[in-house]
């Protein structure tokens, strides 16, 4: 069901009211992150003694950390509500030095909430990354640190790609820490198997734009079959051939409205991207036939991070209330987290 168009009067965090402002640099550069390595114990060796009690140490510090996310999630819940009973956007999506951004955990945080934004860490997590979180044993440990930093409305959440497998393969306890997932569309199976790379600048020879799009659909549908994520990250992120072509020749009307529906059925919110920005008449579409949507930076630099003015701008031009853009801590997740 669509939202109800008429929003009651609210009061807006600075930079948000209105035209919004610009983002005041962070006063520090945040700590360094936790060491991402790994190792293996064995044998009686002095060594391997104290291999061991390090990983005892690890498994009462997890232990610790996993008591701290219950409490997280059973005390206080975080409003959309600043101090001073102000409405601040949440910025589902952004980058740290966990994967490929340039600023550490805390950077990222001081940046967002300088802007009048409220924060979340989603890094990539896929093995078809060269900076990125590889392997659950990485996942565990960077929800160990974001729970540790015992900040009640700091999103915590992970980017996953599609085509890869590491999504499939996280246990539930650990699907049950993040306070949301993202989902994106990387690469797609084109005709003969080829996987076709959002980044890469040639799509298959011989494949016309219209033939490759019939084939991102097809993977668009799949997506959101398969995928128990809560956000489409850049719905409108296509290879880097194609995006000189208008989105909306594109995107046709059919095949945006199969999209939506697919998100629809499927519970997924569509994400306003301020890096990859999508057209005005997907958006709208996906809006009125009750899609959730929400906002995402995925900023990855100082400048980047928590910049969400354009996608708000828009969100609310079309008629989305500032209280119905999706926040994990407010609208719940498929996550199973309790809020």
């Amino acid at each position: 069901m669509r939202p109800h168009p008429e929003a009651p009067k609210r009061r807006y965090a600075s930079g948000y009211a209105g035209s919004g402002g610009g983002a005041r640099r962070p006063a520090g550069t945040g700590t360094a992150e936790a060491s991402r390595g790994t190792g293996s114990a064995g044998g009686c060796s002095p060594r391997a003694t104290r291999e061991r009690a390090s990983s005892e140490r690890a498994s009462s510090e997890r232990a610790s950390s996993e008591r701290a996310s219950s409490e997280r999630t059973s005390s206080g819940v975080a409003t959309a509500l600043n101090m001073a009973g102000e409405w601040q956007p949440r910025d589902c999506h952004a980058h740290t030095t966990w994967s490929d951004g340039d600023l550490a955990t805390e950077s990222v945080i001081m940046a967002v909430r300088a802007r009048g934004v409220r924060p979340t860490i989603s890094d990539h997590i896929t093995r078809d990354t060269t900076r990125g979180l590889m392997s659950v044993e990485d996942v565990r440990r960077y929800l160990d640190v974001l729970y540790n930093l015992a900040d009640p409305d700091l999103g915590i959440a992970g980017e996953f790609c599609w085509h890869d497998l590491l999504w499939r393969e996280l246990p539930p306890d650990v699907v049950r820490r993040f306070t949301h997932r993202i989902g994106s569309l990387h690469a797609i199976p084109v005709a003969g198997g080829m996987m076709v790379s959002m980044f890469q600048g040639e799509v298959p020879v011989g494949v016309s734009p219209d033939q490759y799009m019939d084939n991102h659909l097809q993977a668009f549908e799949m997506f959101a079959q398969e995928m128990p994520v809560d956000i489409l990250a850049h719905p409108t992120l296509l290879p880097i051939r194609l995006r000189s072509l208008p989105l909306e020749s594109l995107w046709t009307e059919r095949r945006e409205e199969r999209a939506v529906t697919a998100l629809r059925t499927a519970g997924i919110a569509f994400e306003i991207s301020n890096r990859y920005r999508p057209h005005e008449r997907f958006v709208r579409r996906a809006f009125e036939s009750g899609v959730r949507i929400s906002l995402g930076s995925d900023g990855h630099t100082l400048e980047g991070v928590g910049d969400i003015r354009w996608p708000l701008e828009l969100a609310r031009s079309i008629g989305v209330r500032d209280e119905d853009l999706y926040d994990p801590l407010r609208h719940g997740s498929r996550t199973g987290a309790r809020q």
